[in-house]
Parts: C-alpha cells; sequence; structure tokens
C-alpha cells in the first residue's frame, strides 16, 4: 500500500516537473524568436487588433463602471474626513496602480485567453499543426510567437483605456453628479500622480500580466488533447490559471515596488 502511494506521488511529482520543464522551453523558444517574430509585423497586427479591438467593448464598459464605483465610494469615504476634493487622486491612484493592470489582466483572460486557447487546442485536434511540421514549418514560430507578441502589445494599451475611462467616469460621477469642485479634482490628480512610479508601474505590471496571460493561454492550447473535451477542459484551465497568475504577480510586483 505505502509502495504504491509512494509510487503513485513519484509519477505525479515527475510528470509536474517535465511539464514545467517543456513550459519553460516553449518560453523561452518564443523569447528566443522574438526578433524574427516582430519583423514580420504583419502577423503581429493582425493579432492586437483580434486580441486587443475584440476585447474593447468589455474593457471599455468595466472600466466606466468601476469608475462609476470608485467616483460613489471614494467621496462618501473621504467626505468623512473632510477630504472630497482629493477624488480625483484616489480614483486616478487606484485605476493607474492597481485596478486598470489587474481588472484588464482578468477580461482579457477570460476573453482573449480562452480565445486563444480554443483557437490552438482546435488547431491540434484538426492536425493543423501536425500538417505544418509535416511541411517543414514551425508551429511555434508561424502560430504561437505572433499571438504570444500580439498579447504582451494589447494588454498594456487595454489596461491604459481601463484607466481613462475609469477616470472618466469618477468624473461624472464626483463632479458632474455630486458636485465636488472640477478644478479641485484634476488638480489634486495632476499634482499627486507620479508618472514614473505611478504609472510607470502600472505599465509594467500590464506588460508583466500580458506576458503571463498570453503564454498560459498559448501553453495551455498547444498542450490540449486532441478531443472537444480536451479543449474544454483546456479553455477552463487557462481562464483559472491566467486569473490566479494575475493575482499572484500583482501582490509580488506590488511588493517589489512599495520595497524600492
Amino acid at each position: 500500500m505505502i509502495s504504491e502511494m509512494l509510487g503513485a506521488l513519484g509519477a505525479s511529482t515527475r510528470q509536474m516537473l517535465a511539464d514545467w520543464g517543456f513550459a519553460a522551453r516553449l518560453f523561452f523558444k518564443l523569447m528566443g524568436m522574438s526578433g524574427a517574430t516582430l519583423k514580420r509585423l504583419g502577423l503581429v497586427r493582425d493579432q492586437v487588433h483580434f486580441l486587443g479591438n475584440y476585447s474593447l467593448a468589455i474593457i471599455t464598459v468595466s472600466g466606466l463602471f468601476v469608475g462609476f464605483v470608485l467616483g460613489l465610494q471614494g467621496y462618501y469615504t473621504l467626505q468623512r474626513y473632510g477630504s472630497a476634493e482629493a477624488l480625483g487622486l484616489l480614483v486616478a491612484l487606484s485605476l493607474v496602480r492597481e485596478l486598470g493592470p489587474v481588472v484588464a489582466a482578468l477580461l482579457f483572460a477570460g476573453r482573449a485567453g480562452a480565445s486563444l486557447t480554443a483557437e490552438i487546442g482546435l488547431m491540434r485536434a484538426g492536425e493543423q499543426l501536425t500538417a505544418l511540421e509535416m511541411m517543414a514549418v514551425d508551429p511555434v514560430q508561424r502560430i504561437l510567437a505572433p499571438r504570444f507578441w500580439g498579447g504582451i502589445i494589447a494588454l498594456p494599451l487595454l489596461a491604459a483605456v481601463f484607466s481613462a475611462v475609469g477616470i472618466m467616469g469618477g468624473y461624472v460621477v464626483g463632479v458632474l453628479l455630486i458636485g465636488v469642485d472640477s478644478g479641485a479634482f484634476w488638480s489634486q490628480m495632476q499634482g499627486g500622480v507620479d508618472v514614473f512610479k505611478d504609472v510607470g508601474n502600472g505599465i509594467i505590471k500590464s506588460v508583466v500580466f500580458g506576458v503571463a496571460v498570453t503564454f498560459i493561454a498559448l501553453l495551455q492550447g498547444y498542450v490540449a488533447k486532441p478531443t472537444p473535451e480536451g479543449v474544454a477542459s483546456a479553455t477552463t484551465r487557462s481562464v483559472v490559471v491566467s486569473s490566479l497568475s494575475v493575482l499572484g504577480l500583482d501582490f509580488i510586483l506590488t511588493a517589489m515596488m512599495f520595497s524600492i
């Protein structure tokens, strides 16, 4: 009984290490192909359009309503301390530091990440990737690499749109509906938000999240079992793992940025 348990534990550990090794090799292979991939700007541009433009609607609507909520909650909290004029600063810092990159990455994982996994998984199930290999075409370079860089480029842009729309949502609620002074709203924001420390950290986070979410989506689709159940399972696993990775990386990056 004990020997069987030890054998099962060893087999699962060996498989886990093999999976991590394959993922690491695939990641470094994608990074090594960066130069050749970025030279084919047409392929990358199409993927930026596919991943970014088709995610723009959900990013914009979500950012607007997050800004509405921040405007309401922030005003009623700051009003207790007589600091309602700092509402613009609160909304801007909340969005550019945390909510913009994190929520945009979670929405990107649910919309674009799931789409990438399903697309690559169906290519695997339809033996299209195998056909490319038979024609001496590397599927990693032709299929995965443009999508990888398309996701890395698209997510920071979507995070910026999310933050900008969220700030406008906070302005609508705080200034137009509640009556906070417009000049105080913008001046507090302008004086309190540091371009390099606050906006720069948000950009770094969104780039890291773009790498993580896009790579996980491509990896899960690439290793998906070539069956309908395998593709469905890979798509679900992609969203779950990507979301947890975004939250974990957000904590690590925030701790590192505030400790510097």
